[in-house]
């Protein structure tokens, strides 16, 4: 292995050597140092750190600091660290987390020159139709009109994921009796579970808390609800949408009928085990390089399966919404640091078949979801096709915020009993304070 992944940073220096990708421009060799911050992804981080290697072997005068955090604290370490001016030079979020920063006017513009490129247009013209919508100033808030502030690392949409061998020991066929609807989801769960006493030691299915604007929310606009209403002046539009899907929730949780908790381990890594503990998990593409690298024999035995996203019965027909993660500059290190941060990342992201073969992360570029590599992963096809029935995450100004009043509202009528209407009218309440401050 680490004759091959010498071989692959060798491969990759000639890269650089042969086609002069990240070549220097006007700028002198002066020593920089890149700070890179990120979120754990074991198999991302190997492929990256490699990048990092054959960069800094073509560019000797750049040192790139490639640092891991867990998932759930980088976005409170990067705001931290950009309120002391000490911020990363590089860093990528999820969209809807990413956003607010974004907003603050703390990212850096891209300059096509710095990758090689004559114009902005010809950067967007390399991705699917509007993948860079939401970093692009289209109408010059934030600087000139029509600066690109990311590019994209991944392109995301989450499915269900589906052990069979669970499925049969409950008496269903996993290719016949999958969950189409939440109804579905709900019946299935209850013949799966199993408990002791009443604590849950098999669940059917569980939710992806707190992850709500990507998984939760479109239950929600299946029923005609929304964030933010099209104009942006109202939040939690069509109450009575918001109070049936936490009726859903609270007849879901441990009040109800036992079926998920918040307070279980996450599903996702429940579900990589293969132990018996979960059937169901919501998750993207990138879940199946996670399952080869935690359990290599579950991956090959052909016992799991990725199913669409569920609807409800007479709802829209709508997936999980779809998010991005970008990589970002830091605005407050100087110019010539943030052209050479531009000239990394686009080394970095200039290989996206390696990074969908060794992280199955898909990043949303043209010639990526055309190849061969992307049709023979196993199951794209589900995803791809949820995808046209998706839109994309709520993300603006106050989007974290707003998924922590969801965040609360999920938890008051799970675990706290709070009837349904009392708190859908109280985030409706919360969530229009805060977009009227923010937005």
């Amino acid at each position: 292995m680490e004759r091959m992944r010498f071989a692959w940073i060798i491969g990759a220096l000639a890269v650089l050597m042969v086609t002069g990708c990240g070549k220097k421009m006007q700028d002198d060799d002066t020593p920089i140092t890149l700070k890179l911050w990120t979120h754990e992804d074991p198999n991302r981080q190997r492929l990256e750190e490699g990048y990092a290697t054959a960069y800094m072997a073509a560019h000797p005068n750049v040192t790139i600091e490639y640092s891991v955090y867990p998932s759930g604290r980088i976005q409170d370490l990067i705001s931290t660290a950009y309120a002391s001016r000490n911020a990363p030079s590089i860093w990528n979020l999820e969209l809807q987390k990413a956003y607010p920063l974004l907003a603050q006017g703390i990212c850096a513009p891209l300059d096509p020159a710095a990758i090689g490129a004559r114009t902005e247009t010809e950067i967007i013209d390399m991705y699917l139709e509007h993948m860079l919508d939401p970093v692009v100033d289209a109408k010059g808030e934030l600087g000139p009109r029509g600066k690109i502030y990311g590019l994209s690392l991944e392109l995301n949409n989450w499915c269900m994921y589906l052990n069979k061998k669970i499925f049969r020991d409950a008496g269903l066929d996993p290719e016949t009796e999958y969950p189409k609807t939440w109804e579905d989801v709900m019946a299935v769960s209850e013949r799966i579970v199993r408990r002791t006493g009443n604590t849950i030691i098999r669940r059917g299915f569980d939710f992806r808390y707190p992850d709500y604007l990507i998984s939760w929310v479109p239950m929600v606009n299946q029923l005609g609800g929304r964030v933010v209403s099209d104009d942006g002046t109202e939040a939690i539009t069509n109450l009575d949408a918001w109070t049936r899907v936490l009726e859903y929730m609270q007849e879901f949780g441990p009040n109800g009928k036992n079926l998920g908790s918040p307070t279980y381990k996450r599903p996702r890594t429940a579900f990589d085990t293969d132990s018996n503990e979960i059937a169901l998990s919501l998750s993207g593409l990138y879940q199946e390089a996670r399952i080869a690298t935690v359990n290599p024999d579950f991956y090959t035995s052909g016992e799991w399966m990725v199913i669409p996203y569920p609807v409800f019965v007479g709802g829209l027909d709508l997936a999980g919404c779809y998010y991005f993660q970008y990589y970002m500059v830091n605005s407050q290190i100087p110019e010539r640091e943030q052209r050479e941060a531009w000239r990394f990342i686009s080394f970095m992201l200039s290989h996206p078949e390696d990074y969908l073969n060794e992280v199955a992360l898909v990043q949303p570029r043209r010639s990526l979801i055309e190849s061969d590599a992307y049709k023979n992963m196993p199951y794209s096809g589900v995803f791809l096709d949820d995808l046209a029935r998706a839109e994309p995450v709520y993300y603006g100004a106050a989007s974290w915020q707003i998924n922590q009043l969801i965040n609360e509202a999920i938890e008051e009528v799970m675990l706290n009993n709070v009837s349904p209407r009392t708190a859908a009218e109280k985030l409706k309440r919360s969530a229009q304070r805060v977009l009227d401050e923010t937005e």
